[in-house]
């Protein structure tokens, strides 16, 4: 295997960490409400506030480490995120472990960051879009192997245990990390104002408000996959974890598709993908009426739900390179900060909807997330073609 498979190997392992620390609360959210005497909706803020701290440190985290050397950068908070993670397994609290979670956020956002940017920078141009694709999917991944894993040991011992493999996986991942990348890899400098003209670009808020819509409509049902799966068709705990498993695995060929949508047509499709994704949604109600037909909506919408993260991505360091080379950095971390806004707006509404309106309830505000996705996605495209042309002409 030569060295970049190598490299690329070592940015995945990365990734699969952040997945099993970050997703694996969904799959034993009941266990640690328990454990931790609080109720399942209280423990499903859990979700929420990881996702408002992640969203709100990872922006300040990356323009401030745009100073740095990225390499030095990123072991640093590796060796926080070790800590947080592995203050988790042993809180018995749930404000201790609220904290911990906290801390973990913190800075989980700015390394998702900087392995995209290692990704680009190492990656072959015709592999870049592939190779961020299994980035995404190393998350998947996670929820295959990971978050199963974590729910069945948290069902055979304690949800401690889960946190301590992750903890051992971590330091695994900092000394393959420390050995395989490259130290000093180009980049520009600039000050914060230099880096955040990014954000006045119509094409990359258009796609950050893209990103966040996409996130809701997937968290609006998915924090509570887990009663979906028990309360609502009623699965046992046995088959849950088979069941989990086979999301991950339709996962991970979605972001294979992401891949590939990213290296042909890339945005120009996803209206077609939040078409199916709503009509999808409105019939989750009646779908979840018999197991079959219930279980399959949810394979085929984790198929799909996620495509735009690969077209998205490329899409923000594309116009990056192109026109704001000092604010990489802040690109690289922009799928990810309003994910992470997209999963709080959604895990938010999913918990409003379950107190108000039950299980059978929770597609409707999924649904609404759809389409405003869809309407961006469309604007998004239009501003993408009337920039292309502006180009075109001053070329000509």
């Amino acid at each position: 295997m030569n060295k970049y498979r190598w490299q690329a190997s070592a940015l995945v392992l990365v990734a699969f960490m952040l997945g099993c620390n970050e997703f694996m609360v969904v799959g034993v959210i009941s266990d640690i409400a328990r454990s931790l005497r609080v109720t399942v909706a209280t423990a499903g803020y859990l979700v929420t506030i990881f996702a408002i701290v992640y969203a709100v440190s990872t922006p300040l985290i990356t323009i401030f480490a745009n100073r740095f050397n990225r390499y030095k950068t990123l072991m640093v908070l590796l060796l926080i995120f070790l800590v947080g993670n592995t203050w988790s397994g042993f809180a018995t609290s749930y404000g201790w472990f609220l904290v911990s979670r906290m801390l973990t956020a913190a800075v989980a956002g700015a390394i998702e960051s900087l392995i995209i940017l290692f990704a680009n920078d190492i990656a072959p141009r015709n592999k870049r879009a592939m190779l961020i694709s299994w980035l995404a999917a190393g998350f998947s991944i996670a929820s295959v192997v990971g978050v199963p894993i974590g729910t069945a040991i948290s069902t055979a011992t304690s949800w401690h245990v889960a946190f301590h493999l992750i903890s051992v996986l971590s330091l695994l991942t900092c000394v393959v990390m420390a050995v395989i990348l490259p130290r000093n890899l180009p980049q520009a400098a600039g000050g914060i104002k230099d880096q955040l003209v990014l954000l006045t670009d119509k094409r990359i808020y258009l796609g950050a408000i893209l990103i966040l819509f996409s996130a809701a409509a997937l968290y609006a049902y998915y924090t509570y996959i887990r009663p979906l799966l028990t309360t609502g068709l009623g699965f046992g705990t046995t088959a849950l974890n088979w069941l989990l498993f086979a999301l991950g695995l339709m996962s991970i060929l979605g972001n294979r598709l992401s891949g590939t949508v990213a290296e042909r047509d890339g945005l120009t499709t996803m209206p077609r993908f939040y078409v199916v994704d709503i009509i999808l949604l409105l019939l989750l109600p009646v779908a979840m009426g018999n197991r079959v037909t219930g279980f399959g909506l949810f394979l085929v919408l984790t198929l799909i739900i996620s495509v735009v993260n690969s077209p998205i991505q490329i899409h923000f360091l594309d116009v990056a390179e192109a026109d704001y080379p000092q604010a990489t950095l802040l690109a690289s971390s922009l799928n990810a900060i309003f994910f992470n806004i997209g999963i709080s707006l959604g895990s938010a509404t999913a918990s409003v909807v379950l107190v108000h309106g039950g299980l059978l309830s929770l597609g409707y505000g999924a649904t609404a997330f759809a389409i405003l996705s869809l309407i961006v996605a469309i604007i998004l495209n239009r501003a993408n073609a009337a920039h292309q042309q502006r180009v075109t002409v001053k070329e000509d």
